[in-house]
């Protein structure tokens, strides 16, 4: 599975939506509509490897001080649709070797 590392300023909120969004129990940020600013973005074809580079990417001052943040994303195959819900099957489904 490839991954996508990306490395994004951080939004600054104000108090004003800060609590708008904690009495409504809405978000206060929402990737899927707004995205935050990418500032560098790496891919990764597994994931030991993506971690590693997340990691390296945290290093970076302004990760450090919190005013950027890295993500590591998960890309699917193409033609591969991702299940979600309760019923989609995931590597907690499989049997436990050592449990018998």
């Amino acid at each position: 599975m490839r991954f996508l590392i990306v490395r994004t300023d951080i939004r600054a909120a104000a108090d004003v939506d800060i609590a708008a969004a904690w009495a409504c129990g809405g978000r206060l940020r929402d990737e899927t509509t707004t995205p935050e600013p990418r500032r560098q973005i790496v891919h990764a074809e597994e994931r030991d490897a993506a971690l590693l580079l997340a990691r390296a990417l945290a290093a970076v001052g302004a990760v450090r001080c919190g005013k950027q943040r890295v993500k590591v994303l998960p890309l699917d195959e193409p033609g591969r649709r991702r299940r979600a819900g309760p019923d989609a099957p995931g590597p907690r489904d499989t049997p436990d070797d050592r449990s018998g």
